[in-house]
């Protein structure tokens, strides 16, 4: 990859639908956290392989917010961008929103932070570009890239410090 290379956060930007059935829920009726979540996780990978076209392996996920319940027979929208990268790390923003499709309205459901890392053919981590952003909602999610990394950095030094 070249020194100074760049991409947009557009240029990343991953959708995915579904269709809630029975078998995506509980006994409340709401979508399993879990099914979200793995979803959350392949619409992440996905943007990521598209910013760093380079196989990608999930480093963490910083934060899932559980906003409002999705129900059984609604469809639900994920939408994912690469918001930040820092050498061979990129964080993905993810947001799902719920539709009741009969009446057409719609609710912010899901928003997650994940950390994914690129990885060369040996399976070293190599460096992607910088994710420039556009738009309002892409520099507004940018700038408090810094302060969330520091974050994770945090946790990680307290997991590998001895109790």
């Amino acid at each position: 990859m070249e020194e100074n290379a760049q991409k947009s956060c557009q240029s990343s930007r991953s959708v995915m639908t579904q269709l809630i059935f029975p078998s995506d829920t509980n006994h409340h009726g709401t979508m399993f956290g879990g099914k979200v979540m793995e979803y959350i996780d392949k619409i992440a990978a996905i943007a990521s392989m598209r910013h760093a076209r380079a196989a990608v392996v999930t480093a963490s996920s910083d934060s899932l917010d559980f906003v409002a319940p999705i129900r059984l027979g609604e469809v639900i929208e994920l939408v994912a961008f690469v918001t930040w990268t820092h050498n061979s790390s990129m964080e993905v923003v993810v947001n799902v929103h719920s539709e009741n499709p009969l009446s057409g309205e719609r609710k912010l459901t899901v928003t997650a932070f994940l950390t994914f890392v690129a990885l060369d053919e040996q399976g070293k981590p190599v460096r992607v570009p910088e994710a420039v952003p556009e738009t309002e909602e892409e520099r507004r999610v940018h700038s408090g890239a810094p302060g969330r990394y520091q974050l994770r950095k945090q946790r990680r030094n307290q997991r590998q410090s001895p109790i």
